[in-house]
């Protein structure tokens, strides 16, 4: 089926009928592109790195094992 026909198609539908079938179709694109790997939108990236923040932020909160190294920052370093 073309453009045209499906266009075509959309108009004999009804408007509860056209917005389930284009929520649908957003729906296969939004699979599609994620398969592909294609650059999030900004407030999907935005909001995959606040999700990682708030899984780690007991990881960096004081006392936590990452901040152990932080004892070594006075010393000098080489290497």
């Amino acid at each position: 089926m073309i453009q045209v026909e499906i266009l075509e198609e959309l108009k004999k539908s009804t408007i509860p009928e056209r917005l389930t079938i284009i929520e649908a179709a957003l729906r296969l694109i939004r699979e599609d592109l994620q398969q592909v790997g294609l650059p999030l939108t900004r407030a999907e990236r935005r909001r995959q790195l606040a999700e990682a923040a708030e899984a780690l932020l007991q990881d960096y909160a004081a006392g936590g094992e990452l901040t152990v190294f932080t004892a070594l920052d006075s010393e000098d370093f080489y290497a």
